[in-house]
């Protein structure tokens, strides 16, 4: 899954700590969801598109075959 955290971050010129302390999670969990190692729950995408003024969709995309549509 890939995700434009990172991007958004850079928008608000927050650091990783700013956006974790922001949603309510460590900079190293944040930090995993950034480099794809972790897909975040919908209730902290959502809490990380709100905080963007953004929706998920925009956030997060999945890759390839990840739908499992077989498309």
């Amino acid at each position: 899954m890939k995700n434009t955290i990172k991007v958004e971050r850079a928008k608000k010129n927050w650091t990783q700590a700013d956006l974790a302390k922001e949603i309510g999670i460590s900079r190293q969990g944040l930090n995993s969801i950034e480099t794809g190692k972790f897909i975040p729950s919908t209730l902290l995408a959502l809490r990380m598109a709100k905080v963007f003024g953004t929706t998920v969709e925009v956030l997060f995309q999945m890759e390839g075959d990840e739908d499992g549509l077989g498309e």
